[in-house]
C-alpha cells in the first residue's frame, strides 16, 4: 500500500512538471512570435514613410522631366504594387509567401527609384531644387531605417524559428499552431542596394 501510494505521488509529480514545461514552453513561443510581429511592425511603419515620400519626389520631378515619363509611371506603378504587398504582409507578418511578395515588390520598387535617380542626373536644375534635396535627404534617412527594421525582425524570426526548432518545443510547436516565420529577404543581387539619392 505504501508503494504504490509513492508511485502515485512520483506519477503526479512529474505530470505536474510535464504541464508547467508545456505551459513554459508555449509561453516562450507566444512571447518570441509576438516579438517578431512587433519587428515586421516598425518595417511597416518605415515602408509606409517610404511610400508617402515618392508621390512628393515624383511630382517634384515632373515639373522638370516631362519627356521621362515611362520612368515616372514605372516608379508609380512600383510604389502601388509595394504597398499593396505591404499591406498583405502587414495582415501575416511571417508568412512565407506574403514574405517573399514583399521582398520582391520592394526590389522593383528600389530599382524603378534607382532608374528614377540616373535620369534626375541629367537636369542639373532638378538636382539643385531644394524641395527635392529635401526629399532625398528623408528618402536616404527612411532608407537606413528600412534597413535596420529589417535587421530587428530578421533577428528577431531567426530567435522565434530557432526555439520552435529546438527540443523540446519542437514537439509541441506545431499542435499549438507556431508555424515557421520567413525572414524579410531581397532576392535579387542588385535589389540589395539602397537607391542612390546623391544629387
Amino acid at each position: 500500500m505504501e508503494t504504490s501510494m509513492i508511485v502515485i505521488i512520483v506519477i503526479a509529480v512529474l505530470v505536474v512538471l510535464l504541464v508547467l514545461a508545456v505551459i513554459g514552453i508555449y509561453n516562450k513561443l507566444v512571447a518570441l512570435r509576438n516579438r517578431y510581429r512587433n519587428s515586421f511592425a516598425q518595417i511597416d511603419v518605415q515602408l509606409k514613410r517610404r511610400y508617402d515620400l515618392i508621390p512628393n519626389l515624383v511630382e517634384t520631378a515632373k515639373g522638370y522631366i516631362k519627356h521621362e515619363r515611362e520612368t515616372l509611371e514605372a516608379v508609380t506603378k512600383a510604389r502601388n504594387l509595394a504597398v499593396t504587398a505591404g499591406q498583405q504582409a502587414a495582415a501575416n507578418p511571417g508568412e512565407p509567401g506574403v514574405m517573399r511578395s514583399l521582398g520582391g515588390a520592394e526590389g522593383q520598387l528600389t530599382a524603378a527609384l534607382g532608374r528614377l535617380f540616373a535620369v534626375m542626373e541629367a537636369y542639373p536644375d532638378l538636382k539643385a531644387n531644394q524641395n527635392m534635396l529635401a526629399l532625398q535627404e528623408e528618402l536616404s534617412s527612411t532608407e537606413n531605417k528600412i534597413a535596420f527594421a529589417r535587421q530587428a525582425y530578421n533577428d528577431s524570426v531567426m530567435t522565434y524559428n530557432t526555439s520552435r526548432e529546438t527540443f523540446p518545443a519542437v514537439m509541441f510547436a506545431g499542435m499549438f499552431g507556431f508555424q515557421p516565420a520567413d525572414l524579410f529577404e531581397i532576392e535579387q543581387a542588385g535589389e540589395r542596394e539602397a537607391p542612390k539619392v546623391s544629387f
